[in-house]
C-alpha cells in the first residue's frame, strides 16, 4: 500500500535543476535508502515529502491521515526543558491513548458496548503500532543506548549539536510516525548505538526513506536503494551490496548498447559524409536523427565512464605492504593520560610505521580524539614518552576543519603563492582538474571558504592535505558530512598513500575498507591493539559477552548448588513440592489455553470483561512460568546431590 507518491515532479533553485520530472512511490514496510553527491537533491527531496517545500511542478500525494516526521540537521526543541521532559513532550498523545485505554476498559468491563469495543480495538492498534504500551520502560532503554541518560535532567539548550541530534533521534523512534525521513542518522553515533538503531528500525517494522554515509547501515536496514543523479531517480532493489552489483549490471548493459549506437553511428555519419543533399526537407529529419545520435553516443560515453569510476573506486583492493625496513612515525612508550577524573589512556605502549593504516575506535567520550591530540602536539600526556621519526612531516584534519581560512577561496588556499596548478602525489595538475576529482564545479574555484557548507569544507580541508609532503595523516572523522562518492576518492586517495594514515571513525565499512590495525578503546584508558577487520572484532566482541552473561548466570547456579552440597538429598518439603508441580503446571497450561480460547470469542470476553481476563491471563502466564522454573531449578538439584 502506497503511503506516498511523487509523479511527475520537479524543482530548481534558480538556475540548478535539482528533480526533473521524477516519479518516486514509498510503499508501507519500506525502508528507502537514498543516496548520491551533496547537495545532488536528497534533502530536497524528502522536504518536498514532509512539504516543508513545494515542488516547481507535479503531484504530491500522501494518504490520508498518515504523520511524517523528519530528523532536522539543527534540532528545535519547545520550552526550557531537560533531555527527559523534551523526549516525554513529543509522546503526549501517546500517553494520553493508553490512559484513554485504561478508562474505557474499566467502562467496558463495568458496562460492555459495540461503540465501546469498537473505540478499544481503534486505541489497541495505534497503541500497537507505535509500540507505546511500555513507553517508561522504552525511555529509559533509548536514554541507555545513547548515552544520554547522565544528561537527562540537563537542560537541553546546553547540549552539544551532535548530543541535541540523539535526543531527536530517540524521540522520534519513540512515536514510530508512519513514515520517519532521516539525514544521516548515524552522524554523532558510535558503532554500538549505530547497532541499536539498526534494531530498533528492523525490530518495529518502520517505514523510512533515509540518506546516509554508511554503507553498512545501509547494506542492513535497506530494502531499496534509490540514486539521485543528475537531477533523475533510480532505484534499485535491496541493499548496499546488491546495489553495487546491479549497478555492475547496468555498466555492461550500458556499454553493450553503446557499442550498438556506435556502430549505428558509424553507419549514418557515413552516410552523411557521402554527399546526401541533408538540406532537402525529406533528408533533414535523419540528419536531425544523426546530431542527436552523435550527442547520445557523447553522454552514453560519459556516462559509463563515470559508473566504471565509481566502482573502480568501491572495489579497490588493498595492496600487500611489506613492513620490513619500514620508517618508523611515532615510538610511544607507557603513555598515560586523564581529564578530571576520566582515565582515558593507560600504560599505552605501540609503534606505528611508514605504511602503517590504523583506525581509532570505540564508544563515544572513551579518549580516541585525546590521543589524536597528544601524536600532534596539542596536548600533553600525564606521563610516558613519545618519540616523533626524524624528519616527519605530519598532516591533521580536526573536526572543524581549522587549516581552512573562511575569507579565502579556492583559489587562494590551494595556490597561496599564485598560479593555478599544485603538485599532487608527483603529479603537477591545474586546480581545477584536481579539485574536479573531489566532485567541485568551476564556479567553485572563486567562492569563498566561509560559505561553504559542512561536507564542502570537508571536501577541500581533505584535498588540501593531499596536495602537501606529508609522511603521516591523522584524520579526526574524516567521513562525517561526506556523501558516498567522496568517501569512495578519500578511500582511493589513502589507499594509494604511501605514509602511514592514522584517524578516528565510527565508520564501519569505511574502516574495514582501510585499515590493518586497530587501537580499539576498551574503556577506563585501557587499548587494545589487533589486527583483524573491525565488523568482525565486532562479532567476536558481541559472542564474548553473551559467554561471559551465560558463565555469570553458571556462577550463580554453581553457588546455589555449593550451598546444598552438604545434603545427601532434597528436604521432605522440596521432595514433595517436586512431586505435586508437574500437576499443577499442567492444570495452569489448561487454564491459560481456556482463557486464549475466550479472548477469541466476542460473547466470552464480553461476558468476563476484557480487561478482566487480559490481566488474569498476564498473571496466569507469569505464575506458569514461575513454576517451570522452579521444578527445573529442583530437578537440577536433585541431580546434583544424587551424584
Amino acid at each position: 500500500m502506497a503511503l506516498v507518491d511523487l509523479l511527475n515532479v520537479s524543482k530548481n533553485f534558480e538556475a540548478q535543476k535539482i528533480l526533473c520530472n521524477v516519479d518516486f512511490h514509498l510503499d508501507e514496510g519500506e525502508r528507502v535508502a537514498l543516496i548520491g553527491k551533496n547537495g545532488s537533491g536528497k534533502s530536497t527531496l524528502m522536504k518536498i515529502i514532509d512539504k516543508t517545500i513545494p515542488p516547481d511542478s507535479g503531484e504530491v500525494i500522501i494518504k490520508s491521515g498518515i504523520k511524517i516526521k523528519r530528523l532536522l540537521q539543527t534540532p528545535k526543541f519547545k520550552g526550557n526543558l531537560t533531555v527527559r521532559e523534551a523526549i516525554e513532550n513529543e509522546l503526549t498523545e501517546f500517553k494520553e491513548a493508553y490512559e484513554r485505554y485504561v478508562k474505557l476498559s474499566e467502562e467496558f468491563a463495568k458496562n460492555p458496548s459495540k461503540q465501546l469495543e469498537s473505540d478499544l480495538d481503534k486505541l489497541s492498534k495505534f497503541l500497537d503500532f507505535h509500540n507505546a504500551w511500555n513507553l517508561d520502560d522504552r525511555i529509559e532503554r533509548v536514554l541507555q543506548e545513547f548515552d544520554l541518560k547522565k544528561y537527562e535532567n540537563k537542560n537541553i539548550n546546553l547540549l552539544s549539536g551532535g548530543e541535541q541530534r540523539r535526543v531527536a533521534l530517540a524521540s522520534l523512534l519513540l512515536q514510530k510516525p508512519d513514515v520517519l525521513l532521516l539525514d544521516e542518522p548515524t552522524n554523532h553515533l558510535d558503532v554500538y548505538m549505530t547497532e541499536f538503531l539498526e534494531e530498533m528500525l528492523l525490530k518495529e517494522k518502520f517505514t523510512f526513506i533515509v540518506v546516509s554515509h554508511d554503507r553498512y547501515f545501509i547494506d542492513r536496514v535497506a530494502t531499496r536503494v534509490v540514486e539521485l543523479e543528475n537531477c533523475k531517480l533510480r532505484s534499485f532493489k535491496g541493499g548496499y551490496a546488491d546495489y553495487l552489483r546491479q549497478k555492475e549490471e547496468l555498466l555492461k548493459a550500458k556499454e553493450k548498447e553503446f557499442e550498438n549506437e556506435l556502430r549505428l553511428l558509424k553507419r549514418e555519419e557515413e552516410w552523411l559524409r557521402r554527399g546526401v543533399k541533408a538540406r532537402l526537407k525529406r533528408n533533414e529529419g535523419r540528419k536531425k536523427r544523426v546530431l542527436e545520435l552523435r550527442e547520445k553516443v557523447k553522454q552514453d560515453k560519459s556516462e559509463i565512464r563515470k559508473i566504471e569510476m565509481q566502482l573502480k573506486r568501491e572495489l579497490f583492493a588493498k595492496q600487500e605492504e611489506k613492513i620490513n625496513k619500514q620508517k618508523i612515525m611515532f615510538e610511544i612508550e607507557n603513555l598515560n593520560k586523564s581529564i578530571g577524573n576520566k582515565l582515558l589512556i593507560k600504560d599505552f605502549t605501540t609503534r606505528i610505521l611508514q605504511k602503517d593504516k590504523i583506525a581509532i575506535v570505540g564508544k563515544n567520550g572513551s579518549g580516541k580524539s585525546t590521543l589524536l591530540k597528544i601524536l600532534i602536539g596539542e596536548e600533553k600526556p600525564d606521563s610516558g614518552i613519545i618519540k616523533i621519526g626524524e624528519n616527519v612531516k605530519v598532516g591533521y584534519l580536526d573536526q572543524r576543519k581549522s587549516m581552512l581560512d573562511d575569507n579565502k577561496d579556492l583559489i587562494e588556499t590551494f595556490c597561496p603563492n599564485g598560479g593555478d596548478h599544485v603538485n599532487v602525489r608527483g603529479r603537477n595538475m591545474h586546480v581545477y582538474g584536481y579539485l574536479r576529482e573531489f566532485l567541485f564545479p568551476p564556479e567553485y574555484l572563486t567562492k569563498k571558504i566561509g560559505v561553504l557548507s559542512g561536507g564542502e569544507k570537508t571536501r577541500v580541508a581533505l584535498a588540501l592535505l593531499f596536495t602537501k609532503d606529508f609522511d603521516v595523516l591523522i584524520l579526526d572523522e574524516p567521513t562525517n558530512d561526506l556523501d558516498i562518492p567522496t568517501i569512495n576518492i578519500l578511500e582511493e586517495y589513502l589507499i594509494d598513500f604511501n605514509g602511514s594514515v592514522i584517524f578516528v571513525s565510527h565508520d564501519r565499512y569505511f574502516v574495514d575498507k582501510i585499515t590493518k590495525k586497530l587501537f580499539i578503546f576498551k574503556g577506563d584508558g585501557i587499548i587494545e591493539e589487533s589486527y583483524i577487520p573491525y565488523t568482525e572484532y565486532l562479532e567476536i566482541e558481541k559472542e564474548l559477552k553473551l559467554l561471559e552473561e551465560l558463565d555469570t548466570k553458571k556462577e550463580k547456579t554453581e553457588k546455589k548448588v555449593k550451598k546444598t552440597k552438604k545434603q545427601k538429598k532434597l528436604s521432605y518439603k522440596e521432595q514433595k513440592e517436586l512431586e505435586e508441580l508437574p500437576k499443577l503446571i499442567e492444570e495452569l497450561e489448561l487454564t491459560i489455553a481456556e482463557i486464549e480460547e475466550c479472548l477469541t470469542n466476542p460473547e466470552c470476553y464480553n461476558e468476563k470483561g476484557l480487561t478482566t481476563l487480559s490481566a488474569e491471563l498476564e498473571e496466569i502466564k507469569k505464575l506458569y512460568e514461575e513454576k517451570v522454573e522452579r521444578y527445573l531449578e529442583l530437578e537440577e538439584k536433585k541431580e546434583e546431590l544424587e551424584n
